[in-house]
C-alpha cells in the first residue's frame, strides 16, 4: 500500500487564481489612472491645476529624494567588511 499524500494541486490552483484575479484588478486600475492623466495632460483648463496637484502629491509621497549612502547606512552596508 502507498503512503498517504497530500494532494495540494486544488490549493495552489486557488492560490494561483487569486493572485492572477488580483493582478488583473491592478492593472486595470493602473490603466484608468494612466487614461485620466493623458486627459488631464489634453484638456487645458484641467491640466493646469490637475498636474500642479499629481506633482506635489508625487514629490510629497512617493518620489522624495534620498541620497545613495543614507539608504547604504540604513541597510549596514558600512558594518560589514567587504570580502573579495
Amino acid at each position: 500500500m502507498s503512503p498517504h499524500t497530500d494532494n495540494q494541486q486544488d490549493r495552489l490552483a486557488e492560490i494561483f487564481r487569486q493572485q492572477d484575479n488580483q493582478i488583473i484588478q491592478e492593472s486595470k486600475v493602473a490603466f484608468l489612472k494612466i487614461q485620466s492623466w493623458q486627459f488631464a495632460v489634453r484638456t487645458p483648463e484641467i491640466g493646469a491645476t490637475y498636474l500642479r496637484e499629481a506633482a506635489s502629491m508625487i514629490t510629497q509621497s512617493l518620489l522624495s529624494f534620498v541620497p545613495n549612502s543614507f539608504v547604504l547606512s540604513e541597510e549596514g552596508y558600512y558594518l560589514n567588511p567587504i570580502e573579495n
